[in-house]
Parts: C-alpha cells; sequence; structure tokens
C-alpha cells in the first residue's frame, strides 16, 4: 500500500512538474532552461496580415499614380518635319534638302508621383486645370485645339497662295460644335467637334444659313439635325427651345443650345495647286508660320530650305503676320533636341495688359541649355523668307 501510495505521489509530481515546464515555455529535459519552445502562429492570422499588406500596398499605388491632381504638366514635346505632312498634287519642289519643323509641346495629367517629379524638373510647367480649361471639360478643349488648327491651316494655306501668286477662292464647308448649353436640347445628343451640314433638308454651309433657317421657328418646334462625327453621318430631331435674349438687339429667340465655328477650305483654281494638310492628333494654331513656309517650298521651284534644319513656331493670319504663342520655352528644347540650326521665334508683343515675351523667353532659354541653334525673331513671314534667301547652301 504504501509503495502504491509513493508511486502516486511521484506520479502527480512529475505531472506538475511538466505543467510548470509548459507554463513557463520551455521543452522537458535536462536543457530545458536554454531552450524556448517554438510555437508556430496560427495559419489564418498569416494569411490576413498578408493580404491587409497587400492591400495596403495595393491603394498606395493607386494613389501614386492613378488618382489625377488638378493640374497639367507641360514639358517638351517633339521637332516633326512638316513636309510629310502637306501635299500638293505637282509640287514643284518634291526633294527638300533640309526641312522646316513644327515644334510642339507635351501636355500631361498630374499625378501625385508626375507632380513631385515635376516640381524638381526645371524644364517642367505646372498649371491649374481651371485656368487652362476656363470653364470647358478636356474634351471640349480638345476638341476646340483641333479646329483652331483646322482655322490655322486654312490661313496658312491663303498665306502661301497669296505669296506664290496661286489664284484661289473659300468653299464654305458647313459648322462646327465647338460647345454645349447644359440643360438645353444639343447636350444630351451633339458633342464638340460635331460638323452640321442640315437643318431639315436645308444645306448649312455657314452659321448664318443655319441662323436663317432658325429665324421664323418657335419654340417646341422640331428640327432635324444632319451632322457628321468622325467618319459617320448622323440625324437627330431636336425640339426647339427658348434662349436668353439676343446681346445686341434683345428678341427673343430659339434654339438647340450650341455655340458654333464655320469651316472652310481653300480651293485653288487650279487643282493641281490644291494644298491638303495631314497633321494628326496635332492641335492648336502655332504652326500656322511652319505651314506657310512649307506649301510656299512645295508650289516654288528652288529650296528654301538650303539644306538646313529649321525649326519655329508661330500664329499666322491671312495677310501674313505671325502672333505670339504659348510654351515657347519647350519648344526651344524640342528643337534643339531634334538637332535644329535655326529657331524661328515670334517676336514679343506689347499690350495694354504688359508685354507678351516670346522671342526674349525664346532666347533666355536657348542660352540656358547651351544650344548653337539660331534663335531668329520674326514678326511676318516675309521675315522669316527674307532670313532664308541671305542663308548659304550647305
Amino acid at each position: 500500500m504504501n509503495d502504491k501510495n509513493h508511486e502516486n505521489q511521484r506520479y502527480n509530481e512529475e505531472r506538475e512538474q511538466e505543467e510548470s515546464e509548459r507554463e513557463v515555455g520551455f521543452e522537458n529535459g535536462d536543457d530545458a532552461r536554454e531552450r524556448p519552445v517554438i510555437r508556430r502562429a496560427h495559419p489564418q492570422r498569416g494569411s490576413r496580415r498578408f493580404f491587409t499588406s497587400l492591400l495596403v500596398g495595393f491603394l498606395c499605388f493607386v494613389i501614386l499614380f492613378y488618382v489625377p491632381l488638378p493640374f497639367f504638366i507641360y514639358m517638351p514635346g517633339t521637332a516633326e518635319a512638316v513636309h510629310p505632312m502637306v501635299s500638293v498634287p505637282k509640287s514643284n519642289n518634291t526633294d527638300e534638302k533640309g526641312s522646316l519643323m513644327l515644334v510642339t509641346v507635351r501636355v500631361a495629367n498630374a499625378n501625385v508621383v508626375t507632380y513631385l517629379w515635376s516640381l524638381a524638373n526645371k524644364y517642367d510647367e505646372l498649371q491649374l486645370k481651371k485656368d487652362v480649361l476656363r470653364g470647358m471639360s478636356e474634351k471640349d478643349y480638345s476638341q476646340q485645339q483641333q479646329f483652331v488648327m483646322l482655322t490655322s491651316q486654312s490661313d496658312a494655306i491663303q498665306t502661301a497662295y497669296k505669296k506664290a501668286g496661286v489664284p484661289f477662292h473659300i468653299k464654305g464647308e458647313g459648322v462646327m460644335v465647338t460647345g454645349l448649353s447644359p440643360g438645353l436640347p444639343a447636350e444630351k445628343v451633339m458633342q464638340a467637334g460635331d460638323k452640321v451640314t442640315k437643318a431639315d433638308e436645308k444645306d448649312i454651309k455657314t452659321s448664318q444659313d443655319l441662323f436663317a433657317f432658325l429665324e421664323n421657328k418657335k419654340e417646341g418646334d422640331t428640327v432635324t439635325l444632319t451632322f457628321i462625327r468622325g467618319d459617320k453621318e448622323m440625324t437627330a430631331p431636336l425640339t426647339l427651345a427658348k434662349l436668353p435674349p439676343d446681346k445686341d438687339t434683345g428678341k427673343s429667340r430659339v434654339g438647340i443650345g450650341i455655340t458654333m465655328a464655320e469651316m472652310q477650305s481653300v480651293q485653288a483654281d487650279d487643282p493641281s495647286k490644291q494644298v491638303t494638310i495631314k497633321a494628326g492628333e496635332i492641335g492648336g494654331p502655332s504652326a500656322g508660320l511652319m505651314f506657310s513656309l512649307e506649301i510656299y517650298n512645295q508650289l516654288l521651284p528652288e529650296d528654301i530650305t538650303k539644306g538646313h534644319k529649321i525649326a519655329g513656331t508661330g500664329t499666322i493670319d491671312t495677310e501674313g503676320k505671325v502672333g505670339v504663342i504659348g510654351g515657347i520655352k519647350h519648344k526651344v528644347i524640342a528643337a534643339d533636341r531634334e538637332g535644329a540650326e535655326i529657331f524661328f521665334a515670334p517676336q514679343d508683343l506689347k499690350t495694354d495688359k504688359g508685354t507678351i515675351y516670346n522671342y526674349t523667353d525664346a532666347l533666355a532659354r536657348a542660352k540656358e541649355i547651351g544650344t548653337k541653334m539660331k534663335i531668329v525673331p520674326v514678326e511676318t513671314m516675309d521675315d522669316a523668307l527674307k532670313y532664308l534667301a541671305e542663308l548659304p547652301p550647305k
């Protein structure tokens, strides 16, 4: 009996020892005090931590790269030869030894990463979107820039025809929608960039054609508009709505709620001299001067480039006057990267509100980047032609 009690007592003592060792976190054995027990993490708890980290990382990535900021980033774009963009059926000059180049500014939407990068890059420029768009959507602004480019091309063709002595006439091609008024009939049907060609069965060649058609209409009447979007002809019935009174006459009026601009084409009397320009997605009016020079060059037997790489910028009107543009500092860099030897820059323009600097800014940027490219100020197309005439051939 005593032996049995003794065995029970020893058994209980051993169990207490095991429980004690388990509580303090050591394994049973001679080196229990030196070897900690390795406890494995719960598999579900580890998976939860992993997916939480993954989600946080993904959200950070999205915030850094995909959340837009209210800024545009302006930076140097491209310098592109104008010759492939301009065609004349019977060009007198198909083998330019040099090149005439237009220059562009690259514009990007800012995110957190690109915004911070632009702050560190002295050649990038940040502008608030609201200051650029001025109440327009980005899509409408882009369409407006495309229309302005078409107008610039039309002016460039006229200027070159006049300078080369090519007879021509202007042909109305319809009206382009440049904006839509909120809450009025056209808003849900039409888009900026649509080209209106008919109202019911009446051909629309000018904005005055559309005004005359609507003059005797009243609120609630239905008009079927025919318009071109891209390469597709579309029709839409629109119910006329009351518009604010005319600002000049004070008369009440009805309409569909569009702002528009006239589309025109410049037609050479001699079809063999008909100019066609295809500039792709490039928008804005600032390539006017370079288009004029390229068209003029293709209409002449001699090559005005004389083997030189010539870049430039500036608007052009139908009388050959060169106008100031934006982003000229970026354009100087773009032209230099492409190896241009000469850069035509619009002369600075003094206005009642101050001076708009183009030539001065271009010259300063050229010195800053250490280019050998010559910056040449021009006020007219004739200024550019005179400079080129005095260039020695390469």
